[in-house]
């Protein structure tokens, strides 16, 4: 932490900062006892907040651009710290601009067109529906041959050296082939997009919150996502297909929306009106839950996923888009594979992921049961908190030691590999034989069973996740030996803690609903035991309450994962039981840690802006969160102070406050406005100013089309030439501001402006005094920075991780 720099004062504080752009600094929490508190604890009073920074770092009546203040040295990078937030993340402009462009255009199109707009956005989400499913299709296909090949290939060799001894190769041959695979899978997510690691559910969150995350919704990311998840499901890892299908939807969303690809740089001048970053939000929602639905095959739980999980701002007409979408995902997925199984007419196969249909008369349940299943909820929730404190320590052990790419293919290899040796170490090990008559195993190990038997332990590692799950709900009771399930539960759990996290792509939810599902038989298995066979004991049920307890204690979805579950069963009888259990689990692991996706988002330092503003955050008003000093513009500024402005390397400012100067005083008028660092780019690149003396002539025209073209890579400010006669020129910004910004007045409690501003999307949140003078500004980064910490309200740190 020593490369960050000192706060100085609160109210004023002497930052460099509008938007992403600020220089780190290390502050004290609020009660005082943080680590940038000068010789020790310091108590803030009233008194501390009164300074304010200057007005504005350009002085309006000069034509030359001056900085009021000498310029400071970004921070170096700092290792990460669950206290600090990234200044590498930008927002996304949520908040239409209504310029002069913008309300022309909305002027001129008529009823017919708005119709003919909103049936664009239905056909979009019939696209997205589609091709989601084919995706899923594609994956589900693909792993399934592959892995059926590896597992035959193990089986094979396995059968053949137990009769004549040397088993020791079988288990190099099964670790090799884990091995590499998964080393393929590692190399083309750490060398090519690192951002395809994991499931994507973590930066689909924060994409939809508002925060641009480099990378995150490209076509290589969708090509590198889909080959990384095949290669670690075929390479043995404890991972599952279903949470990458999310982020797979997401990207698929966010291409065909745009009507072109950027990376393929071909444009289809299709769907143009919807190239701004509040559509694009809009049906990447749509595709978030189009890949819940793809892969489980429940297409209400995937709009609830979207509604609970993804979207930050949501409104009636979308809900329905999306519950379009999603149901057109999974038929398209049931009928592609009922094709590909051989049954055309036969529509079962409604996600990649089918839990199997439980018999409400075998498996029905009784009140006398409810007390169990929330005991269920209790046990999930805690062994869900112990997986993701676990699983913290080891991610930050992963940013500080094995940050480099070849070190964490590496680290993937082997995982890989010990997975495979303690798979064959535990079915070695065990001599739970069962017979294979009527049995639903796809690999049967026979090992050292008598014939016409398998070794059971082979059914849960010797087996893809999917399958390993639907076994342990539907195999009929005396399956499994209660040790076989003890040691697999305990093997695994810690497994899939030591997986999650490593630079491949791949999901948690099937291990989690693996590992309850084992630990929920053997629960049933002694309950049976306890009530001498009981008829209410059967394994299968509380299987599936074991699932839906440890998967809600790792990832703390209630009302989605709900009718997930219920979808994916088939089966509305347990929709209580279930809702009882994950509230239960929720509740138990909120108590210890947070949700592993929260985690995940903390860790990386990103300015994620929750529901509510933190509870005791009242005695903080706009003034003391604010940004000072701001860099401000005048509606007819000259080109050379527009250039230097951006060109600027100690601010990274994204949007300007434009305001009319007074001639005859030194004094701000008052605001008029806010222009982005976009538009300001796409003006300089498009030459759109006049020579200072032929202010009356009327400057180039542009239109809103120009601005979209060049959504959303815009072009960075050293790539447009500035000569030294155009520097002397004027633009006149008053048509493409936005004339209406919103803004707060200094005194607005903190809660207020944390409101505003995540209620409505916003990216820029402009202060004024009682004058309408601009004092500060509100970006996302000054809201995200306060947390309610264990000692009450502290301020992050900022800098650049």
């Amino acid at each position: 932490m020593a490369n960050v720099a000192k706060k100085v004062s609160w109210s004023g504080r002497d930052r460099d900062d509008d938007e992403d752009g600020r220089a780190g600094e290390t502050t004290p929490l609020l009660n005082g006892t943080g680590p940038g508190a000068a010789g020790g604890a310091r108590q803030l009073t009233p008194s501390s907040f009164l300074r304010i920074g200057q007005l504005s770092n350009v002085d309006l009546n000069e034509d030359i651009h001056e900085l009021t203040e000498l310029p400071r040295q970004r921070p170096n990078e700092i290792p990460h710290n669950e206290k600090l937030l990234s200044l590498k993340y930008e927002s996304l402009d949520y908040d239409n601009s209504e310029n002069q462009l913008f309300l022309e255009e909305e002027r001129r199109i008529n009823h017919a067109a708005f119709r003919t707009v909103e049936i664009k956005r239905w056909v979009i989400c019939a696209m997205i529906g589609i091709l989601t499913g084919l995706v899923a299709c594609f994956i589900d296909i693909v792993v399934e041959n592959l892995a059926g090949l590896k597992y035959r290939v193990v089986k094979d060799n396995i059968d053949k050296f137990t009769a004549k001894g040397g088993l020791s190769f079988s288990l190099l041959l099964w670790a090799t082939l884990n091995a590499s695979v998964v080393m393929v899978g590692s190399v083309i997510v750490a060398f090519i997009e690192p951002v395809a690691a994991g499931s994507g559910i973590p930066q689909i969150k924060c994409y939809l919150n508002g925060v641009k995350i480099p990378h995150v919704v490209r076509l290589k990311t969708l090509v590198i996502k889909v080959c990384g998840v095949i290669l670690s499901v075929v390479g043995g890892l404890a991972v599952g297909k279903e949470g990458p299908m999310i982020h797979s939807g997401a990207v698929i969303a966010a291409g065909i929306s745009q009507g072109r690809s950027t990376s393929l740089k071909r444009d289809f001048k299709i769907f143009e009106y919807f190239r701004r970053d509040t559509e694009k939000r809009d049906f990447v929602s749509a595709g978030a839950a189009a890949g819940v639905s793809a892969a489980f095959g429940a297409p209400v739980g995937g709009v609830l996923f979207s509604l609970e999980e993804g979207a930050s701002f949501w409104n009636q007409f979308l809900t329905w888009r999306i519950f379009f979408a999603s149901m057109i995902s999974t038929f398209t997925l049931n009928s592609v594979l009922s094709v590909y199984h051989g049954n055309a007419w036969d529509l079962s196969s409604p996600g990649l992921i089918n839990f199997g249909r439980f018999d409400s008369e075998k498996m029905g349940y009784t009140i006398q049961e409810i007390p169990i299943f929330i005991f269920m909820g209790v046990v999930g929730g805690i062994l869900g908190a112990l997986f993701n404190a676990l699983n913290y320590w080891l991610t930050m052990f992963r940013i500080r030691y094995i940050h480099r790419p070849c070190l964490q293919v590496v680290e993937a290899m082997l995982v890989a590999a010990v997975t495979a040796t303690v798979g064959f170490v535990m079915i070695y090990c065990s001599r739970d034989c069962q017979p294979i008559q009527g049995s639903s195993v796809a690999y049967p190990l026979q090992l050292f069973c008598a014939d016409g038997e398998y070794n059971s332990m082979a059914t849960a590692f010797f087996n893809t996740p999917e399958k390993s799950v639907v076994n342990l709900f539907h195999d009929p009771p005396g399956s499994y030996n209660p040790m076989t399930l003890g040691m697999f539960t305990l093997m695994y759990f810690f497994l899939a803690c030591w997986t999650y996290g490593l630079t491949v792509s791949a999901g948690v939810f099937i291990p989690s609903l693996l590992i309850g599902a084992a630990w929920g038989r053997l629960f049933g298995i002694s309950l049976s035991y306890l009530t001498k066979g009981s008829i209410w004991a059967d394994p299968g049920k509380y299987a599936l309450m074991g699932a839906a307890a440890q998967l809600g204690g790792i990832v703390r979805m209630t009302l989605s994962l709900t009718v997930i579950m219920m979808e994916a069963t088939g089966n509305v009888t347990y929709g209580f039981p279930i809702m009882l259990v994950l509230m239960t689990a929720k509740i138990v692991g909120d108590y210890f840690v947070e949700g592993l996706y929260d985690m995940h988002i903390q860790l990386q330092s990103v300015p994620f802006l929750h529901w509510e503003a933190p509870v005791t955050s009242h005695s903080l008003t706009a003034r003391e969160v604010m940004s000072t000093p701001v860099t401000c513009l005048r509606r007819i500024e000259r080109v050379g102070t527009v250039v230097d402005i951006l060109s600027d390397t100690s601010s990274n400012h994204n949007g300007f406050p434009v305001v009319e100067s007074n001639p005859d005083t030194t004094q701000v008028a008052g605001l008029r406005g806010l222009i982005l660092r976009s538009q300001l780019i796409v003006l300089l690149k498009h030459k759109v100013f006049v020579e200072r003396a032929n202010l009356s002539l009327v400057q180039r025209r542009l239109k809103l089309k120009d601005f979209r073209d060049a959504y959303p890579r815009f072009p960075p400010i050293q790539s447009i030439h500035v000569s030294q006669d155009e520097r002397e020129c004027m633009i006149d910004l008053s048509e493409f501001m936005n004339p209406s910004p919103y803004t707060v007045p200094q005194e607005a409690s903190l809660p207020r402006v944390f409101k505003l501003f995540r209620a409505l999307g916003l990216r820029h949140l402009v202060v004024v005094d009682n004058r309408n003078e601009v004092v500060g500004m509100v970006t996302r980064k000054d809201l995200a920075r306060y947390r309610l910490g264990k000692e009450g309200l502290e301020e992050l740190s900022l800098a650049q991780t």
